[in-house]
């Protein structure tokens, strides 16, 4: 599989998760991909916390499925029809949850690179993201971002204190198989926009 191959295949998996967990070696190059990414000044600022615990992803399912509620019934009716039959994450079904952190003060004060661009130590561990996700496509092991969570209680969770935040809950495990169409796009939520819409020269306008 190219690198190309794993773009064009990858999926925010919610529904396609097989019930099996991920073996360790897997589970373990595909930490090593999101390790090796750049990061500003070398800081590596990321952290990964396995979560695999059936108790303890209960506890964070049932906390994002009441985030979900309360941001279903902010939406205009229209929009909540179209938002209800969509699954938004698949904590318990992946059998392994990714917590990635991100430790500002790694790296000392004196960051190389980011002496004018602060969110440069955020952009890494987002890299570090990609790396995971794009490997795991390669291994054909599902990946999913859950967002539907309140960030202090997800950083109570895992135990991380201030000034480390966590970025990312992602459900890690084997899948029966990726979409070809996005959910989003199939529910019919919003569609992709075209490269041309994208693409600019020399001005954003």
């Amino acid at each position: 599989m190219t690198v190309y191959d794993a773009i064009r295949l990858r999926r925010d998996v919610r529904a396609e998760f097989s019930g099996e967990t991920i073996g360790d070696a897997a589970l373990t190059r595909i930490l090593d991909a999101a390790h090796r990414a750049p990061s500003v000044g070398n800081t590596q600022p990321w952290d990964f916390v396995i979560v695999q615990d059936p108790s303890r992803l209960r506890e964070f399912a049932a906390h994002v499925e009441h985030r979900r509620d309360r941001f279903a019934a902010s939406l205009p009716p229209e929009q909540r029809d179209v938002f209800n039959p969509i699954k938004i994450e698949g904590i318990q079904e992946s059998g392994t949850g990714i917590v990635v952190t991100y430790d500002p003060d790694r790296g000392g004060p004196h960051v190389l690179g980011r002496h004018t661009v602060e969110d440069t130590g955020l952009f890494s561990t987002v890299l570090a993201i990609q790396n995971l996700w794009l490997a795991a496509v390669a291994e054909r092991v599902g990946v999913g971002w859950v967002s539907f969570y309140d960030e202090e209680f997800l950083a109570d969770f895992v135990g991380a204190s201030a000034p480390v935040r966590p970025v990312a809950w992602l459900c890690v495990g084997p899948v029966t198989g990726f979409q070809h169409t996005p959910d989003l796009e199939r529910f019919g939520w919003r569609s992709r926009r075209p490269l041309s819409d994208a693409v600019h020269r020399d001005r954003l306008r």
